[in-house]
């Protein structure tokens, strides 16, 4: 993939989500907690993309979610639950852009 193309996809990544899971204000385990829940239900559902917002930086530095949040949405990637994963642009904010990969198989009716 040429540089200037994947520069404008991942400037692009989070602009336009179905849903947003906004974890800003929370501590790190009702974080986690959060992003489990929503990992489970979609297997219950079809594909969707998603924007997770974290709370930006405080002044002068200091822990964040974003590598926990990230290692955990990392995970579910690899476990086949998400499609897509990339961190959000600087200008929509602090988190990441996921696409789930939804049910596995149709609903019998």
């Amino acid at each position: 993939m040429d540089p200037e193309r994947l520069l404008r996809r991942l400037s692009e990544a989070g602009a336009d989500a179905e849903y947003e899971l906004d974890l800003r204000g929370l501590d790190r385990v009702h974080a986690e907690e959060s992003v489990r829940r929503m990992l489970e239900r979609t297997r219950f559902t079809e594909p969707r993309s998603v924007r997770v917002r974290l709370q930006p930086p405080p002044e002068g530095g200091g822990e964040t979610l974003f590598q926990p949040i990230g290692r955990l949405l990392l995970q579910a990637r690899r476990q086949g639950v998400l499609n897509g994963l990339s961190p959000l642009s600087p200008e929509i904010g602090v988190g990441y852009w996921i696409e789930t990969a939804g049910r596995k198989e149709p609903d019998t009716d």
